[in-house]
């Protein structure tokens, strides 16, 4: 069945008049005369049966439908412009759409990414932030590294390592002691992470605390953003370490009290059913298991970094 679509040079008329809020300017845009783009948005008025602009002596301005529509449409074809760009960049490459977790991603992948790349060079991977899972039919993602317990249907997963986050915060407010208890920490404010909201809960009740104020404080999405806080000393965060090494090593951020909570979670790829015999996602899928066993072995038994 024939979709009901309007011409693409209609589309691509109406989005330069509906930003220029100008037929004059759109025309020198394109290089078209004003006459052949008042012509193509008058079709699309025709097509759609709405008024998109109300015309006078002074010019033309959106109606109420021309504005929602406009913003749709710009939606739509910037998504076509990077799909075309996409696919003249990768001239026939191998490419990988992975979905990523944004801190894990900047803090832990990229470093890495480099050793992959040299390996196979006929690969491209892509990266897109993505804090939550979804439903990899309705993206265009090839596979996704999360934070959870690997029940993702329809997916076959690889663990990665655990989080073990730990208390941290700015050197001020560490004091001379160079350490806080536990009960010290329940007295400050508590940085609190949007998708882990009881984290803090799980840190005191380990050490034996039940701290009624223990889900109180600013609430931030991403571990970067919670970093930052805390450097600020605007409270005390937990913060699996191995994402903020850079913090550590520079002092911004010093570990306030050892006690990790042990994960219960952990990241893993995950690779759609339906993707597992793809020969790049395999590559990709042994070098990334191989550098998070190398990372964990490495790190492993020292309280300052990662231990699974």
């Amino acid at each position: 069945m024939r979709r009901k679509i309007p011409s693409t040079t209609a589309l691509v008329c109406f989005e330069a008049a509906a930003r220029h809020e100008s037929f004059t300017k759109a025309s020198q845009e394109l290089s078209l005369t004003q006459g052949a783009v008042c012509r193509q948005i008058a079709g699309l008025e025709e097509f759609l049966n709405v008024e998109l602009f109300r015309r006078s002596r002074r010019g033309v301005k959106l109606t109420e439908a021309g504005l929602s529509y406009s913003r749709r449409v710009a939606t739509q074809l910037d998504a076509v412009e990077r799909d075309t760009l996409s696919v003249m960049g990768q001239q026939g490459a191998n490419a990988i759409e992975l979905a990523v977790v944004p801190t894990f991603g900047t803090q832990w992948l990229l470093p890495r990414l480099k050793g992959f790349q040299q390996a196979h060079p006929e690969v491209t991977v892509n990266l897109t932030n993505r804090t939550r899972p979804f439903l990899f039919a309705d993206t265009p993602f090839d596979a996704a590294i999360y934070f959870g317990d690997a029940d993702w249907p329809g997916t076959q997963s690889h663990r990665l390592m655990g989080e073990n986050p730990v208390p941290v915060c700015s050197p001020a407010l560490l004091g001379a002691g160079g350490t806080l208890a536990a009960d010290t920490i329940a007295t400050l404010p508590l940085l609190q992470q949007t998708t882990r909201p009881y984290a803090w809960r799980q840190w005191f009740n380990s050490l034996g605390l039940n701290i009624s104020r223990d889900m109180t404080g600013p609430r931030y999405e991403l571990f970067s953003m919670l970093a930052q806080a805390a450097s600020h000393q605007m409270g005390i965060a937990l913060i699996p370490p191995f994402l903020i090494q850079r913090e550590l090593g520079e002092g911004s951020l010093v570990v306030a009290n050892a006690h990790a909570l042990a994960s219960h979670k952990a990241y893993y790829l995950m690779i759609p059913e339906r993707k597992v015999e793809s020969a790049s996602l395999k590559a990709f899928r042994d070098w990334l298991v191989a550098e998070a066993d190398l990372y964990t072995i490495e790190h492993k038994g020292k309280n300052h970094l990662l231990t699974p």
